[in-house]
């Protein structure tokens, strides 16, 4: 009876982890909401936080608060990443674009110093970073974009 209700369980807490982590993420069915400046946004903040995480780890406080400003700031960058990786190269940069190719150099740029950023506290990836979000920003919405 036990193991009955301990497989339950187990299965329920899958469903429930699966279910959410659909919910979480943008849809990857044509849905057709998009809000490409928002993502823009987002990622910006991202980096902001990474940022912030970066100085408060190097100011070495206590190692509960360093181990959570690590965990933050490697969070900050796995979601830059997806943004990246999920929103912008599997749903929105399609061949027949303007900058197809520069948006996937800086794309894939991106990705890389996200990487840099959770591996190290050096703050030249997080001006990498913004320099490189506002790149893609310049290529993926043109001349004509107002910022």
């Amino acid at each position: 009876m036990r193991t009955n209700t301990a497989k339950y369980w187990t299965i329920a807490v899958l469903f429930v982890t699966a279910t959410a982590a659909t919910v979480w993420a943008h849809c990857q069915i044509p849905c057709g909401i998009y809000d490409d400046q928002m993502r823009i946004h987002l990622m910006e903040e991202h980096v902001t936080t990474i940022e912030k995480s970066m100085k408060e780890i190097e100011a070495g406080q206590n190692q509960n608060q360093t181990v959570r400003w690590v965990m933050n700031k490697e969070e900050h960058a796995d979601q830059l990443t997806e943004i990246a990786t999920y929103y912008f190269l599997a749903q929105r940069i399609k061949p027949e674009m303007d900058h197809y190719e520069e948006n996937l150099k800086v794309l894939h740029q991106l990705i890389v110093y996200s990487m840099k950023a959770k591996q190290t506290t050096d703050l030249k990836n997080v001006e990498k970073l913004k320099e490189l979000i506002h790149e893609f920003e310049h290529n993926y919405f043109g001349e004509k974009h107002q910022h």
